[in-house]
């Protein structure tokens, strides 16, 4: 509870500093459509059981081996989505200034994208990708097509923003955030082209920050893997580098890097991700489980529980909300304890009212959960 009683204290101090903040967020774009597998139907529209947990969702699959199945994905909600639009949408509600840069429609913008572009002044690069995803009570698994996704290159982004484009709206970030690397084949290089070509060129008096996440890079290689996190590194050269990892992405990072697995205790992960950015050598590794989060930074280690959620409204962006409150939390200049406080909160907000809280309403969050 004492670190509560601190986030507040320095949120209290440090809120108004986000209006005075700018951020570059990037790169993907995806239109999501929630769903619930149907168990048992009684009738139409939304009288039926939904398929309670992925484990039963697997044997009904699994059933179906040899024969066939036919199952029923009722629709919940449409909805913008993906890494860098959910992140950018939590961050522009916490009151700083959002610039986005990514994949929401290659001649029109997408309708569920229509009022975030205008409100972040976006530069719309490919079409968006199609997200089914289907939550369970236990998790939720993403069924997604993303083959426009493939024609974001840094041949593209200089055909569509243009060259000089990109390093004027670098210029002005005071944090830039890229995510979803594990979508965008040709991520990789080009980053390496920001690096070469764009971060060169920008003014070197800015204190800049970068925050990146490799979104679930189970399907990626781990040649493909380990060469992005080396690249993460050389970043490092031009500001202060975060990489965020959700549980399962920092135990595989973890192994690629050759350490042996530690059990899930909030000692372990604070280890965990002080090896982890230690070896990589890296400003600042986040590692958040669904119970809490830890962090390692030059400041030390720290470990926030979070607010829990038996029934969450939502959990697809629960994710981007944490990366979006830590990212602001740290710009902002909020302690590592404070920050990871921040973060488990926008997540715990978001799955309770589907919604992206304010500064504001996240404090009285804390103040009550």
């Amino acid at each position: 509870m004492k670190y509560y009683t601190g986030t507040l204290a320095e949120l209290q101090e440090k809120a108004s500093l986000a209006s005075t903040k700018q951020v570059l967020v990037g790169i993907d774009g995806f239109v999501d459509m929630i769903v619930h597998p149907v168990d048992q139907r009684s009738g139409p529209g939304d009288q039926f059981q939904a398929i309670p947990t992925i484990s039963d969702f697997a044997k009904r699959i699994a059933s179906a081996a040899g024969k066939s199945a036919n199952i029923e994905l009722a629709p919940v909600v449409e909805k913008l989505g993906g890494n860098g639009p959910l992140m950018a949408n939590a961050q522009s509600a916490h009151g700083i200034k959002v610039r986005y840069l990514g994949a929401l429609g290659r001649e029109d913008i997408h309708p569920v994208f229509q009022e975030f572009a205008a409100r972040t002044q976006a530069i719309s690069i490919a079409d968006p990708g199609v997200t089914y995803a289907a939550e369970f009570t236990d998790g939720k698994i993403m069924f997604g097509s993303m083959a426009s996704l493939d024609s974001i290159t840094y041949q593209q982004l200089c055909q569509l923003p243009g060259e000089a484009s990109l390093i004027e709206i670098f210029d002005q970030a005071d944090q830039i955030a890229m995510v979803n690397w594990t979508m965008i084949p040709y991520l990789t290089d080009v980053f390496k082209c920001f690096l070469s070509k764009i971060l060169p060129a920008c003014s070197k008096d800015k204190a800049r920050s970068f925050f990146f996440d490799l979104a679930d890079p189970e399907k990626r290689s781990n040649a493909d893997i380990l060469e992005v996190l080396g690249i993460f590194s050389e970043f490092e050269a031009f500001g202060k580098v975060t990489l965020g990892l959700n549980l399962r992405e920092a135990e595989k990072v973890d192994a690629l890097l050759g350490f042996e697995p530690l059990p899930n205790t909030p000692e372990n992960l604070q280890a965990m991700a002080r090896r982890i950015r230690h070896k990589l050598e890296l400003d600042t590794v986040v590692v958040h489980p669904v119970t809490g989060a830890a962090c390692a930074t030059p400041e030390g280690s720290a470990y926030a529980a979070g607010p829990f959620c038996n029934k969450p409204k939502i959990t697809t962006g629960a994710g981007d909300h944490f990366n979006a409150g830590f990212a602001t939390a740290r710009l902002i200049g909020l302690s590592p304890a404070a920050a990871l406080t921040v973060a488990v909160a926008t997540s715990g907000y978001y799955v309770r009212t589907a919604e992206s809280p304010s500064l504001e309403a996240l404090a009285e969050f804390i103040n009550t959960w």
